[in-house]
């Protein structure tokens, strides 16, 4: 099982160099730092993503036009392009 790509063994390595460093009392403190720091980038990240992903939403929508619109053009273009019985010259 990979954390991060590091093994198991790298992550008993990593905690014992942390308490021989930091020590008994400082590194329960140390880990709850870290908790806070991943909780507020993945955090952070979400809301960029929600962001991005409503904003990207918002442009597709204005880009494309109502259905009512286009059909509404539609039946222009074809009552401008049909010329009437009375009107052809002959």
């Amino acid at each position: 099982m990979d954390f991060f790509g590091i093994g198991p063994l790298e992550i008993i390595l990593i905690l014992i160099l942390g308490l021989l460093v930091f020590g008994p009392g400082k590194l329960p403190q140390i880990g709850k730092d870290l908790g806070k720091t991943f909780r507020s980038f993945k955090k952070a990240a979400t809301d960029i993503s929600a962001q991005v992903s409503k904003e990207l939403e918002e442009e597709k929508a204005a880009q494309e036009p109502a259905p009512k619109e286009t059909e509404q053009k539609i039946a222009q273009a074809d009552t401008v392009s049909k010329p009437e019985a009375g009107d052809q010259a002959g």
